[in-house]
């Protein structure tokens, strides 16, 4: 099933994250497979990339699925050895599955491009959701995605991930939005990449079901106004405790 709705166009031009004024187009598509999905990224990607067609948000849903980016490694690979499809964004191993909204920006990129600037307001988007749905989150320097701070019992956990491409001045792939999915693909992997770091959704840190249903139309409009330059990005670094130094040998009198 696809459904699709146009954005409004950017409200102040200068600020926009897109190289186009005419309007972001918005689409549902459901739960579909990941392949086919790529397949379409792909085909609007290279639309883009001549100037035919207009910027697209594609919202939906993936069956269970590993995917790896560029800079995956062999040790986060899934430890019962499932599949793993390979792909050509950044980034390192990721699942995705029901109950995650994927959410898939193919835009021309304003001039000059920085992809930098780029994830930076995907970010801020996914961050604008969390608080309004009353969680709290932020941004963990050196590392991309939306996160939440340590506790006493808890590591810093992400609940949102990004992964992007750029060729040709057009952006593709995007975010992943963990709302009521089950984390059992997560203990498969190392997510990300990353170690020392726990993975959560926004069901069980807000204590209540959060649905892709619920949550997909804010996401639509934080992106929109996110890229369109009419949500500025912030600071929204949280304090991290400081590693604790190893202890210095006494030296022998």
């Amino acid at each position: 099933m696809s459904d699709s709705k146009t954005a409004a166009a950017p409200a102040h031009r200068g600020a926009s994250a897109r190289l186009d004024d005419t309007p972001l187009l918005v689409e549902d598509l459901g739960l579909i497979d990941y392949n086919d999905a790529l397949e379409v990224q792909r085909g609007i990607a290279r639309e883009r990339a001549e100037g035919i067609g207009q910027d697209r948000l594609l919202l939906l849903e993936h069956p269970f699925v590993f995917t790896a980016g560029r800079r995956t490694e062999a040790a986060d690979l899934p430890m019962d050895g499932s599949p793993v499809i390979e792909v050509d964004r950044g980034g390192k191993i990721t699942w995705h599955g029901p109950g995650q909204l994927v959410g898939y920006p193919i835009i021309r990129l304003a001039e000059p491009v920085d992809v930098v600037a780029y994830v930076r307001r995907l970010e801020e988007a996914l961050i604008t959701v969390c608080a309004g749905l009353g969680l709290e989150t932020g941004r963990v320097d050196g590392r991309s995605g939306v996160w939440l701070p340590a506790t006493e019992f808890l590591p810093e956990r992400k609940v949102a991930a990004i992964g992007v491409r750029v060729q040709r001045g057009v952006a593709m792939h995007g975010i992943s939005l963990n709302c009521n999915s089950t984390l059992d693909g997560f203990q498969a992997i190392v997510p990300c990449g990353i170690r020392d770091a726990g993975v959560t959704t926004l069901t069980r840190e807000l204590g209540r079901e959060v649905t892709v249903e619920q949550v997909r139309p804010l996401v639509a409009d934080a992106i929109t106004r996110a890229l369109n330059g009419e949500l500025p990005v912030t600071d929204h670094s949280f304090a991290r405790p400081a590693p604790v130094a190893a202890p210095v040998p006494a030296k022998a009198e």
